[in-house]
């Protein structure tokens, strides 16, 4: 009888999870997603994400929150040194190796997450202590997760369901990457209560599962019949009976196989990734060392994360919605607002602008990369299409770099920095957005691809 009892209890315990899990997969295998493997990617972009987040706290905890400001600012001014600056040497390599590799992106990903598995384990014999030791391992876990990264663009495009555009199909895996990390954050918040290393097992139990769910993808991931290396400049693509040396000898090296409005969306996005840094870094400190309007400096700091997440998930949202439908003149708006906010954030600094600030950073950022990548669907040939969205990524990563490195060496000044965001913007529109209006006047080098 007892036993009978205890049967039935785990019943329906059961009950929930289970519900909640057949809803997740129906949303994620919803249209054609389940039956071209796209919906694999998206719960494995999920898991990414949330294991991303919990070392994201476990770190903070140690190199931002715990220390004081003055102290705090010098710790992750390391972390930018010994993590991001290295990276930013190593990204340039990410993309052209992962072409040499083609048929390894499943294990790619899931060395990726088992790298960060392990090294989450070693960060949590260092994290209470917040030696240096701890930033070789922050190193790896960064580069590993763009890694990822890199890896995820190049993937997408191979496992797109019939009826699914690609820009919906990116717009579906940021979107659950984002309320993954949404739904991580009081969970590491939680671990963190019960101890400073207990995120980072959390986080070690999760790349665990993602590693094994890596090798879960639809084996055509690691094909790479028809594709060859773009190499992201105007120009014309190597010809299909071209040898790659003789293309070699006849082009110059550069950004080759793609169309005008592709190199002018990646310098604007370019310009956006950075202001997204540079807002990580200087929003943080100045905040924390000069609190606005009197409010205490973690409301401020929860509000500008919440904005900015609010804002990618808004633009998101909305790509998804537009789906494909004028990505120049999209990327012109979004620049276009962004320097206005930032302007208008240096003349009235005040929290409401602030936010502002933020969350207009986020809905620039998620759709100015959505119409970029709609734009490399649409003009860049499909034979180094894959190549494209590896590289195009691999070079919005180091913009990330350099904005946030210019966030940690500027003064907190608060007019001072919402000025400079507003030039970093400004710098995108003076490089990109003549090119991207007269390209749209031109039309379109390649059909659509819907």
């Amino acid at each position: 009888m007892a036993a009978e009892k205890l049967r039935g209890i785990g019943r329906v315990l059961r009950r929930p999870p289970a519900a909640l899990a057949r809803r997740i997969r129906r949303a994620t295998h919803a249209q054609g997603a389940g039956e071209s493997g796209l919906g694999r990617l998206i719960e494995l972009h999920a898991v990414n994400s949330a294991g991303d987040m919990l070392i994201t706290v476990a770190l903070a905890s140690t190199i931002f929150f715990s220390v004081p400001t003055g102290e705090a600012r010098g710790r992750v001014a390391l972390y930018l040194l010994v993590t991001m600056a290295p990276f930013a040497l190593l990204a340039p390599v990410i993309g052209p190796l992962l072409d040499r590799i083609p048929h390894g992106r499943r294990a790619a990903m899931a060395a990726a997450m088992l790298a960060r598995a392990l090294l989450a384990l070693a960060l949590s014999g260092a994290v209470a202590g917040g030696g240096i030791e701890l930033y070789p391992a922050a190193l790896g876990v960064l580069v590993s997760s763009k890694a990822y990264g890199v890896v995820r663009s190049a993937v997408v495009p191979r496992l797109l369901p019939a009826r699914v555009p690609l820009v919906k199909a990116n717009s579906r895996v940021t979107l659950a990457g984002l309320l993954a990390t949404g739904a991580a954050t009081p969970v590491a918040a939680g671990l963190h209560l019960v101890g400073e290393a207990w995120p980072l097992y959390g986080a070690f139990a999760v790349f665990v599962l993602g590693t094994f769910l890596s090798f879960l993808l639809d084996p055509k991931v690691d094909s790479a019949k028809g594709e060859g290396t773009a190499l992201l400049a105007t120009g014309e693509p190597q010809a299909a009976h071209e040898t790659k040396a003789a293309a070699r000898r006849r082009r110059r090296p550069g950004l080759r196989t793609v169309g005008s409005s592709v190199v002018h969306g990646l310098a604007a996005n370019a310009s956006l990734r950075a202001l997204s840094g540079f807002l990580t870094f200087f929003l943080a400190f100045l905040l924390r060392e000069q609190p606005l309007d009197g409010h205490h400096p973690a409301f401020l700091l929860a509000l500008v994360a919440g904005a900015a997440g609010a804002g990618n998930a808004v633009g998101t949202a909305i790509g998804a919605w537009l789906r494909s439908r004028a990505p120049e003149a999209i990327i012109v708006c979004v620049l276009c607002a962004a320097v206005g906010v930032a302007v208008l954030s240096a003349v009235l600094l005040k929290t409401p602008t602030v936010a502002a600030v933020a969350a207009t950073a986020g809905v620039a950022q998620a759709l100015g990369k959505l119409s970029l990548d709609a734009l490399i669907q649409r003009d860049v040939p499909e034979h180094v299409r894959t190549s494209a969205f590896a590289r195009s990524e691999t070079l919005l990563q180091c913009s990330w770099v350099a904005g946030g490195a210019v966030g940690i060496a500027l003064p907190l000044w608060g007019t001072l920095g919402m000025a400079v965001a507003a030039g970093i913007v400004a710098l995108g529109c003076l490089t990109s957005v003549r090119g991207l209006v007269s390209a749209a006047r031109r039309g379109t080098p390649h059909p659509r691809v819907a």
